[in-house]
């Protein structure tokens, strides 16, 4: 399995606390815009990919078709160092920029989007954690990522609460000492296999009590009495993806597992979206390079009419509106990513980058299996792949219509602050 010749330490050589300035291979000296990486980035975008080209890619088919959870695959990532990059040096990790995790990210999502998105969950599970646990927190939940293989998800979505986060009703009662916790978790990424969870719940028993101020943010270990795991769902795409719900009947949660404070909840949860958006732009865009690689070098080797179909111009064009859009992605999270990294409040860029590359791969994908035809169409040729893969793209983390009204509303706020 482990073709990738690299220990576990193969990213310490790296600065345990990449400078957020070197995000894009922005000069910390002052220069202007540079598209060039750093000497770090390009180590990191040359370890992924070779992970992503020699471990995860001859095994995506596979694992697409047994639906099987990719736990090898996930222990090499790990090994790597290519999982958990955001965890801060203090506690075993390396305190990656959003950027560099990106980078991370479409090389691997490049080879197989269910997979990555297996790892990336990790960073949204954390990212709460990351952002607003206070040092016993992090050193615990944070900490044991680093000392071993293991998954976290991120609890908010319900049946009946998706996009409608204020629409929760998992009830958080507190005892003494202890929350109670009662209801139910549904499409949790890493839902089954998870050692602990991020969860939001209700704290507030006045229904007029704004969301602002009604959940609190538990972090809920899934050992826990009377939390039960769900099965798989067997979706569309993502197969291998790990998606299941789970119940909490009278889970007792300790005081200390509570982020920041009552009320403080639904805060967190959104502002773990500015850091986790961009990454999964970054995996839209890995899926478009590959739908566009793959389509290229299929139209190069294909024949029609005496000639290859590449020099059609319907398939030329066709090759060039994934290829604009695919950049445009790629400069979409690079923004978005740099701006986090330079602690400013990204929520603009985050959703004009997740909106914007989501539909993009959709395209890209479709784009992809029209060029291959009929055989598109054929589980055979790795296209119709992409193309049922990419469609959650459109979904989680906030649907493209979200992103729409997120962007809306940022863009009339700037407006009135003369911003634009």
């Amino acid at each position: 399995m482990r073709h990738v010749s690299a220990s576990r330490p193969a990213l310490r050589h790296l600065s345990t606390e990449a400078s957020p300035a070197a995000a894009a291979g922005v000069q910390s000296g002052g220069g202007g815009v540079c598209f060039d990486f750093t000497q770090e980035q390009k180590e990191i975008q040359q370890l992924a990919r070779k992970f992503a080209r020699e471990v995860v890619l001859p095994k995506a088919a596979e694992h697409d078709k047994t639906m099987e959870y990719p736990w090898e695959i996930i222990k090499t990532g790990w090994e790597l160092g290519l999982m958990n990059p955001h965890i801060p040096g203090e506690f075993g990790g390396m305190g990656l920029g959003t950027f560099e995790g990106c980078v991370i990210t479409e090389e691997i999502a490049y080879a197989c989007t269910g997979i990555q998105t297996a790892m990336e969950a990790n960073n949204l599970g954390q990212m709460p954690v990351i952002i607003a646990g206070n040092e016993q927190q992090k050193a615990k939940y944070l900490g044991r990522m680093t000392e071993e293989p293991l998954m976290c998800g991120y609890g908010v979505t319900e049946p009946g609460a998706g996009s409608d986060v204020a629409g929760i009703k998992t009830r958080a009662e507190k005892k003494g000492n202890e929350y109670v916790l009662n209801g139910q978790k549904m499409w949790i990424t890493n839902g089954a296999v998870a050692n602990w969870y991020f969860v939001l719940a209700r704290t507030s028993s006045d229904p007029k009590t704004p969301a602002s101020k009604a959940f609190t943010g538990f972090i809920v270990d899934a050992d826990s009495p009377g939390l039960t795991k769900g099965r798989k769902e067997l979706n569309m795409g993502q197969r291998c993806s790990n998606t299941a719900g789970f119940s909490m009947s009278d889970v007792v949660v300790p005081k200390e597992n509570v982020l920041i404070g009552e009320g403080a909840g639904f805060k967190i949860a959104m502002g773990a979206f500015d850091r986790t958006r961009p990454p999964v732009a970054a995996g839209a865009v890995g899926l478009s390079q590959r739908a566009l690689d793959e389509a290229t070098k299929y139209a190069l080797e294909r024949k029609t009419f005496g000639t290859e179909i590449v020099n059609h111009q319907a398939v030329s064009f066709i090759l060039a509106e994934m290829a604009m859009e695919t950049e445009l992605g790629r400069l979409a999270w690079m923004r978005s990513a740099w701006e986090v990294d330079q602690g400013r409040r990204n929520t603009y860029y985050a959703s004009i980058a997740k909106g914007f590359a989501g539909d993009a791969a959709n395209r890209a994908a479709s784009n992809a299996v029209q060029v291959f035809g009929g055989n598109g169409f054929n589980t055979e040729y790795p296209v119709e792949k992409l193309m049922r893969d990419a469609k959650i793209y459109q979904i989680y983390e906030g649907t493209a219509q979200i992103q729409r009204l997120i962007i809306a509303r940022e863009h009339l706020a700037r407006c009135k602050m003369g911003l634009v």
